[in-house]
């Protein structure tokens, strides 16, 4: 006698359930170490490992963050890129997000276009950041999702070139 019993309300149940479990797969360490290599194997970079020291350092900045879930960078030993939603972000939306600024960068001049930004982009592909740990909060103050990955070691050397 649940909620599932009909058979349009079972569909329902398993449509609902499927989302939840989609969520929740796209936010495990694996999707966030696939959506990187993914982005670094485009452009012949090597791959990165979870590292639960660096997941650690991520994790405690995001609980600190939950209160406002402003970005605002840490400030720590490590590389880092954050990412805000209002809504539910996964890990891999968030590392999208930031490989989608592969378009602002031009590899020739290690330049961003004029008024854009492709930070985050080059911190994903850097060579030498080869362990990454990444946290996810929800916000307190119900505006959303927040997400920091940070890398070890840290990337974006002015003057050198990500790859």
């Amino acid at each position: 006698m649940g909620f599932c019993k009909s058979s349009s309300l079972f569909l329902f149940c398993l449509l609902g359930l499927a989302l939840v479990l989609s969520c929740h797969a796209q936010n495990s360490p694996q999707d966030y170490v696939n959506a990187h290599n993914a982005a670094r194997a485009q452009v012949g970079v090597g791959p990165v490992t979870w590292d639960d020291r660096v997941a650690a350092f991520a994790r405690n900045y995001a609980n600190q963050r939950i209160g406002d879930c402003k970005l605002i960078h840490s400030g720590g030993p490590y590389g880092e890129n954050l990412a805000w939603s209002s809504g539910d972000l996964s890990g891999t939306d968030a590392v999208k997000l930031w490989v989608d600024e592969k378009a602002n960068y031009n590899y020739n001049s290690n330049t961003c276009a004029a008024g854009k930004v492709c930070g985050h982009y080059t911190q994903v592909v850097w060579r030498d950041s080869v362990r990454i740990g990444c946290a996810k909060v929800k916000c307190n103050n119900g505006a959303g999702t927040f997400i920091g990955c940070n890398y070890d070691p840290r990337g974006n050397i002015v003057g050198k070139k990500p790859y």
